[in-house]
């Protein structure tokens, strides 16, 4: 890549995220309002809906790749599915902000865009396992695909529920991904995370606590179902498939978050599904850390997370799943403290 070609592609993203920006500011100015409840961290009404500004990015700029850019296209059939799957979840996502729908119907348009995106093709056909080597999937591919973009959609949005949290987390996943893309020559993946990075990158001032508007499912579910596809996409880099990993990888803050959260919850008998706030940065900023600690830790996270990835690049097949287990030590110290500053506050870990 030329440096007139990288200059061209910075100018580009700058524009993107102007116009996200200005798409924020206009849902300040006539807003969605979400009003605080007992399980908010906010304690006035305050716009949401500002997801709109990049998923509106987002999809002009992926519409501007479709015409102008062949060579960052991957097969027509799974770019227009992957635009209209985009499409379609934003746009119930931004309805369920403005009036509110049914859990299930919600999972539903997530369900019908991640059969939409497999449909047209992404899924994952292989993975290299330790001590196993290549295992071809089969019939399990797709399920397993359905299954993780379900998962890493539902598990973003859970998170989104701290002041520049999941809007900064993306910010360095998407900038992250796109350095790893241009170094992989996938020009697709580039292309896409330089968007979403533009467009979060338009939102996130607005996103600083203290909040002047929040992302919203709008723009939590549109950047967990556009990062879950982009881990497909991704995983065409290697013959093994297992470039499919750089995303949870770089997310794996979030992931661990939502998933020990839920398997919790089960084990102590909770309703998985009802209302709570009780992930770990809830916790954590319940009993006495700062919103914006809280959300600099996983910032912060992310950022060593991008780093393994560089690492994980350059992993022989076999050593690469390994990767994982930094992370998870990260993770499990995280859980420590704050497993000790809620014994410190007296807070119950039900509710």
């Amino acid at each position: 890549m030329t440096l007139a070609a990288i200059l061209q592609h910075l100018v580009f993203a700058c524009g993107l995220a102007l116009l996200s920006a200005a798409v924020v500011r206009a849902m300040i100015a006539f807003p969605i309002l979400d009003h605080p409840n007992a399980r908010s961290a906010h304690v006035r009404p305050t716009p949401r809906g500002g997801g709109a500004g990049p998923v509106l990015a987002f999809i002009l700029g992926m519409l501007v790749l479709y015409q102008v850019a062949d060579q960052a296209r991957i097969a027509e059939r799974q770019f227009v599915g992957v635009i209209l799957a985009a499409i379609a979840i934003a746009g119930v996502a931004l309805v369920d902000d403005v009036r509110g729908l049914s859990a299930r119907l919600r999972f539903g348009a997530q369900l019908a865009a991640a059969l939409v995106a497999v449909g047209s093709g992404l899924t994952i056909s292989r993975l290299a396992l330790p001590y196993i080597g290549p295992v071809e999937l089969g019939f399990a591919g797709p399920l397993l695909t359905v299954f993780w973009i379900l998962a890493c959609t539902n598990a973003v949005n859970f998170m989104d529920g701290l002041d520049g949290l999941v809007g900064g987390t993306v910010l360095v996943a998407g900038v992250a991904l796109t350095l790893i893309a241009a170094l992989q020559g996938g020009g697709f993946v580039y292309a896409a995370a330089l968007m979403l990075a533009a467009g979060f990158a338009g939102f996130l001032p607005f996103n600083l606590t203290p909040a002047r508007i929040f992302m919203g499912d709008v723009g939590s579910q549109f950047a967990g179902f556009m990062l879950a596809v982009l881990a497909v996409a991704a995983s065409r880099y290697d013959v093994y498939q297992l470039s499919f990993l750089i995303v949870p990888l770089l997310l794996f803050a979030l992931l661990f978050d939502a998933g020990f959260t839920l398997l919790r919850r089960a084990a102590m008998g909770d309703v998985v599904g009802a209302p709570h706030r009780t992930h770990l940065y809830q916790m954590a900023q319940r009993a006495g850390m700062a919103t914006r600690h809280v959300a600099a830790v996983h910032w912060g996270f992310a950022l060593f997370h991008a780093g393994l990835v560089l690492v994980f690049l350059r992993l022989p097949p076999g050593l690469k799943p390994m990767v994982v287990l930094p992370p998870l030590l990260v993770q499990l110290l995280w859980l420590a403290v704050v497993a000790r500053l809620v014994r410190r506050a007296g807070l119950s870990w039900r509710g």
